[in-house]
């Protein structure tokens, strides 16, 4: 028993080294120079931003305008608003753009409600634009976003870009600390990717597609990560610009993040279910090593987390080197749970942001998990309230 119980604490003690440390670590070392900066630009693509949008009306304005204003040229730039059967006056916000910028901003009416993914099915075909940027209704880039997402599209074996996400959270709360935390790894997660071989995940906000490489998706599908997959099949990079800069409110709800990434993280779950075939490792050597390595061991990780704890419990009596990796873990779980009765609080404690962000990621995976064995799916949600 207690053999069986060293074998299962080792291997949970490296799965998840290797998700968190070892991955990354690797990317480095395997990672190609970084690429020259732009050179002058020849060809100016025409673009049209595609968001799709329900009972946005508080935001949809500034959205739509922040778009406007990019220093991307005007007459090679429209704005396409899917309103998904918004009923709080989205629609009429989205009208109040097309006299004073005629051609240059469209609202397509989807009903009844279907969802984002069906919305965006509707819509890109109706796009003018060669680059299709996907932007979401509370999305406001920095100026130049769209111009360097195009730049990316100079590299012929690029089919599909994402930009970089940056949460802000002015009130430091515990979720919204962790929100953050867990972006600026993703990115430098993107970064390596990218030089290594096609990113893996992306962020919905602000992200673009070679419109002829947009494949229509099922209304339960996750865009965000089965488009990029789509045209990782096709034969083309996922890259990631960092110059293209999304800044967001985090939410410092830790209710709204949870359930927002159950809903993620199950979407997700089928995603890599419908694209088995990526891991294929005679096909996609290098990507099916990355999206294991990223999604699969990650989405995965509180299997070795609740093993690693449960056999460090049994091997209590073999020794000291037991029982401080068990103090350790208690501690954790600790800081864990400091944590979430700083966030009920609305306080912000530095130290346990990591541990309590970290449980409620892999917590919110093990319900996910949960709903994916049950067979179950979602395609409607609340916007921005998870």
């Amino acid at each position: 028993m207690d053999q069986i119980a060293v074998v299962v604490l080792v291997a949970s003690l490296v799965w998840l080294a290797y998700t968190y440390f070892g991955y990354p670590l690797l990317l480095k070392l395997v990672a190609r120079p970084r690429a020259a900066a732009d050179r002058e630009r020849e060809a100016v693509p025409r673009v049209t931003v595609v968001t799709a949008a329900y009972d946005e009306v508080d935001v949809i304005g500034a959205t739509i305008a922040n778009k406007l204003d990019s220093d991307y040229p005007a007459d090679r730039l429209e704005v396409m608003v899917v309103s998904d059967g918004s009923t709080d006056g989205t629609d009429d916000v989205v009208r109040g753009f097309e006299p004073t910028h005629p051609g240059r901003v469209r609202l397509i009416r989807q009903e009844p409600r279907q969802g984002k993914t069906s919305g965006l099915n509707l819509a890109v075909p109706e796009a003018r634009g060669e680059i299709v940027v996907f932007a979401d209704a509370n999305s406001i880039y920095e100026p130049d976003a769209i111009r360097h997402l195009v730049a990316a599209f100079d590299d012929p074996h690029v089919g599909y870009v994402t930009g970089k996400m940056i949460y802000v959270d002015e009130d430091g709360s515990v979720t919204g600390d962790g929100c953050t935390a867990y972006m600026r790894y993703e990115n430098a997660l993107r970064a390596l990717e990218t030089r290594v071989g096609s990113v893996v995940g992306v962020d919905g906000g602000i992200d673009a597609v070679r419109r002829e490489l947009y494949r229509p998706m099922r209304a339960d599908q996750l865009p965000d990560f089965v488009l990029p997959l789509s045209v990782v099949e096709q034969g083309y990079r996922v890259a990631y610009e960092p110059r293209a800069v999304l800044r967001e409110e985090a939410l410092t709800s830790s209710g709204r993040e949870y359930r927002m990434r159950v809903r993620v993280t199950l979407r997700a779950l089928w995603a890599l279910l419908d694209h088995r075939g990526l891991f294929d490792p005679f096909r996609h050597p290098v990507f099916g090593w990355q999206l294991a390595s990223h999604k699969l061991l990650r989405y995965g990780a509180f299997v070795p987390q609740a093993l690693a704890f449960v056999a460090n419990a049994v091997l209590l009596p073999r020794g000291d080197a037991f029982a401080w990796l068990f103090v350790a873990q208690l501690a954790f779980y600790g800081l864990a749970g400091l944590g979430y009765v700083a966030a009920r609080r609305g306080v912000s404690v530095p130290v346990a942001t990591a541990p309590y962000y970290l449980t409620l990621l892999n917590a919110a995976c093990a319900h996910a998990t949960w709903k994916f064995l049950r067979g179950e799916k979602q395609v409607l949600w609340q916007p921005r309230v998870g």
